[in-house]
């Protein structure tokens, strides 16, 4: 048996953010568990809900030295859908109203706590992983601690680790000095070829520097953040660990974003009756929305954080121009003032075209996938993306950039093969989005039969958690045999 460990700062079903909780929650179960045993530590927020906390069972707790003092760890764990979640109390540093709420120092100090306590909790809940699977920055310190570790003992020798990083923008950066005091390591881990960068300290870059093997989470973005554009800085670091850095795709619970089955959609349907079931979701959804109930009207979904990443100054540029066609367009979302004001805008400007749904729903955003004809997702980058999954399950074309994981996971319709899962763009460009989308419409309007075969193809796609399990244990093989 393999003992491996996810360390992680979010999870489904006990707190989310984003797309890691969703990574971290649904990969494990996905292992084989004749194999493998597969583990998770989080972080005991006090903004979880009740429900998650009543379920959790106190362990044990010990008091451990972080930034210069003695601070206590709790242990509590629970078992959810047959993998084992334990999760490190501490109210000074996670009483917050959200994971990740206060100043940039204090998450440093707060995760720095947590990766140290990750690694020491491991004795006293008599669990030893052959392997630790490190998520982003917030569990950058792990490899770094181990190192560290190595030297004070046997137990923690041949522990190898991974860093996913699911996102290179964000990466846990804040003075040397602070740094230093905080996570009480040598002076030696602060130069520039361990966990130093442009003179400060940078915990993504330790964990990096120090993994055995790193992964991001798609092929095209492991390609991507060894170039400056997509680097943040860290592309040297990347090319020098080009031999250990690969990409695996995201995968979709295949149970919850299911059209048969999903209870959040007005009408079920499967790729063999989507001809007839599907568009009856897009008449209630018209309905609801209050735009014009029409199943003939092409409908355009986007659900999504709304900010620059997302290609939403592109969307801005052209969004008069795309009013003009025969269509609608339904967005859901929360972020930037300028692009939440900018849908409120256009759904006053045309309504009954355009619908703004400036908030988070998850129900809705079911029946926008189960809804829509096309998805727009034209990101500047997207390490994986997974709405686009979830757009293609339900037989949702997506419209994207060919960009991360955008690239990989959704084939261009080719006209003259009569193949494809998709449409896509590649410059970052507003009219070459706005071209797409006409040439997308065109195919919907005048070439029905080979838009139903699209979304055929795009329905039989398997981009489910099994997929991308194998991958990783292939990978957990490679270092662990």
């Amino acid at each position: 048996m393999k003992n491996v460990l996810f360390v992680a700062s979010e999870s489904v079903p006990f707190i989310k953010t984003g797309g890691l909780a969703d990574v971290v929650g649904s990969l494990p179960k996905y292992f084989d568990k004749e194999e493998y045993d597969t583990r998770v530590i989080l972080p005991r927020y006090m903004c979880m809900k009740q429900e998650w906390k009543d379920r959790m069972e106190y362990v044990d707790n010990f008091y451990m030295e972080i930034a210069g003092q003695n601070q206590y760890v709790g242990i509590f764990q629970c078992v959810f859908d047959g993998v084992t979640f334990y999760f490190i109390d501490n109210e000074h540093y996670f009483a917050g109203f959200a994971p990740y709420d206060g100043t940039p120092d204090w998450n440093i100090e707060k995760f720095a706590f947590f990766s140290k306590a990750a690694l020491s909790i491991l004795p006293v809940v008599g669990f030893r992983p052959d392997l630790i699977h490190c998520h982003d920055w917030q569990t950058g310190l792990i490899p770094v601690y181990l190192d560290n570790f190595r030297y004070g003992g046997e137990y923690y020798r041949n522990i190898k680790t991974i860093m996913t990083i699911h996102n290179l923008k964000f990466q846990g950066v804040w003075d040397t000095k602070t740094v230093r005091a905080i996570t009480g390591l040598p002076e030696y881990y602060f130069v520039p070829d361990k966990m130093e960068a442009y003179k400060d300290a940078n915990l993504l870059k330790g964990g990096i520097v120090y993994a055995d093997k790193v992964t991001t989470v798609s092929n095209s973005y492991a390609e991507e953040i060894k170039t400056p554009f997509y680097g943040e800085t860290l592309e040297g670091l990347m090319w020098a660990r080009s031999n250990d850095l690969s990409g695996i795709v995201n995968g979709l619970d295949y149970e919850e974003y299911n059209p048969e089955k999903d209870p959040m959609i007005t009408y079920n349907f499967n790729v063999s009756n989507f001809r007839k079931e599907k568009i009856k979701n897009k008449l209630a959804l018209q309905e609801e929305l209050g735009l014009e109930v029409n199943k003939k009207i092409m409908t355009i979904g986007i659900v999504s954080r709304l900010t620059d990443q997302k290609g939403f100054d592109l969307i801005a540029y052209v969004m008069d121009e795309l009013c003009q066609d025969a269509i609608q367009i339904i967005a859901l979302g929360t972020g930037e003032e300028q692009y939440e004001n900018m849908f409120r805008h256009f759904a006053w400007k045309y309504p009954g075209k355009v619908s703004a749904n400036i908030y988070y729903s998850e129900p809705m955003s079911h029946k926008i996938y189960a809804s829509c004809d096309a998805f727009l997702m034209p990101s500047l980058f997207e390490p994986c993306g997974l709405s686009q999954l979830m757009s293609l399950r339900y037989g949702t074309l997506p419209i994207v950039r060919e960009t991360g994981g955008l690239k990989d996971t959704v084939e261009p319709y080719n006209e003259i093969e009569k193949t494809g899962t998709g449409f896509s763009f590649t410059n970052y460009n507003a009219h070459e989005m706005l071209n797409t989308v006409r040439y997308a419409e065109h195919i919907y309007y005048d070439k029905k039969r080979d838009w139903n075969k699209i979304v055929e193809r795009a329905m039989e796609l398997d981009y489910s958690w099994k997929t991308s399990a194998k991958h990783y244990e292939a990978l957990y093989n490679s270092l662990i045999g």
